[in-house]
């Protein structure tokens, strides 16, 4: 299974809007701040490295089927509730 090029693309590139805000002090180099949930917004901040694992671009490419990355809050959001995203970090980071 190969990884769809324009999905990484658009990552990529709301990943450069998300650090290119005023909160990106806050973000250590190397990771990426994460809008999670679907009414309320929780930020996460998670290593740039799960983009390369296939659970997270899996949980990627459904937000952008259903809802693109053109979001107002001007970084990755990704608008499942917050235990899904819990979960698939976790396993990435216990894996």
């Amino acid at each position: 299974m190969g990884i769809r090029l324009p999905i990484i693309v658009q990552a990529k590139n709301a990943i450069r809007r998300a650090l290119s805000t005023p909160t990106t002090s806050e973000v250590p180099r190397g990771y990426l701040a994460v809008y999670v949930g679907e009414e309320e917004r929780k930020r996460h901040v998670v290593p740039i490295s799960y983009l390369s694992h296939p659970s997270f671009q899996r949980l990627l490419r459904h937000a952008e089927e259903e809802f693109g990355f053109d979001h107002p809050m001007g970084g990755l959001t990704i608008p499942c509730r917050e235990e899904i995203f819990v979960g698939i970090t976790c396993n990435l980071t216990c894996s």
